[in-house]
């Protein structure tokens, strides 16, 4: 029987370069995915992988692109006082077209369409504050890659929502940081999530208003995951969450400690990888063996 296989990349900014290190290690272990379902910088990092294939070379050109990004200063650091900007209708700041540059620059066409992606199924999550749902662009093959990408990066205070037809479509990380349930929808029963929140990022016991919204948006967003990870389980998926962290916290806007994440990435989920070998041999029947044995090397293999 059939079991696809997907790599789910949650948000988190700048923190995302972890994950770039921890997909350099699952591909050195032969862990290729069917399905790759992405939020926020999670969808960069998937739509990046997804265009330029499942490859070695892929995430190496993902590592450049990283370092790109950081010499771009894509987003500021003073997000309240861009939020209040904001409010007052006052930014003059609207790195969208910057976004969708840059985006451009890295290989991600405007004509392309999710149909167009050969090899893995691509879905980024964003959310409708119209009707108070995600959005899953990846299941009409003929909707624009580039559309859902910047649909599903559009974080404010940085980045204005998105109007399109009746919608009004923000970040995903709203309503599924790490989209669990998106890999579940698309038929995944064996999910490995990339979790890249970080709840260190906010002093203890701060009571200002920053404090006070990093604290709300991470008890949100720690709830969403529980819940999607436990309905995952519920309907028999196998999930393995790996949590990248650095050795410090690093906050959505600091992009500076791109390289130190990459390898911090990579180190953690070798480390797990090596744990979830001592678990239980390859050699044996179950979940396990079918994610890091052999089996799991070539695309077109019952996956049993």
């Amino acid at each position: 029987m059939r079991r696809p296989l997907a790599l789910v990349l949650g948000g988190g900014g700048a923190r995302g370069a972890l994950q770039v290190g921890a997909v350099r290690a699952l591909w050195e272990a032969g862990i290729r995915p069917d399905v790759l379902t992405g939020t926020s910088v999670g969808a960069a990092n998937a739509t990046y992988l997804a265009i330029h294939g499942l490859s070695l070379e892929a995430i190496e050109g993902l590592e450049r692109t990283w370092r790109i990004a950081a010499a771009a200063d894509l987003l500021p650091a003073n997000y309240v006082w861009l939020t209040l900007r904001v409010l007052f209708n006052r930014s003059g700041w609207d790195p969208y077209h910057r976004l969708r540059e840059f985006f451009i620059s890295q290989g991600l066409s405007p004509d392309l369409r999710f149909g167009d992606i050969p090899g893995v199924r691509l879905i980024l999550v964003a959310a409708d504050l119209n009707a108070g749902r995600p959005v899953l662009y990846g299941q009409d093959p003929r909707q624009s890659v580039l559309e859902g990408l910047l649909a599903s990066t559009a974080l404010p205070p940085f980045v204005h929502p998105l109007e399109r037809g009746d919608q009004l479509l923000i970040d995903g990380g709203v309503v599924s940081n790490l989209p669990v349930e998106a890999a579940l929808q698309q038929g995944a029963r064996t999910i490995i999530a990339l979790d890249i929140a970080d709840p260190r990022v906010v002093p203890v016991g701060g009571q200002r208003f920053g404090p006070f919204l990093g604290k709300l948006t991470y008890t949100v967003e720690r709830r969403q995951t529980d819940l999607e990870i436990a309905l995952a389980r519920a309907q028999g998926a196998l999930v393995r969450e790996i949590v990248l962290r650095g050795e410090v916290p690093i906050p959505v806007w600091d992009f500076s400690h791109t390289d130190e994440l990459i390898t911090r990435g990579y180190e953690v989920a070798c480390r797990e990888i090596a744990r979830w070998r001592s678990e239980q041999p390859v050699r044996q029947v179950g979940w396990l063996g079918r994610l890091l044995g052999s089996d799991w090397r070539g695309k077109g293999r019952d996956r049993g």
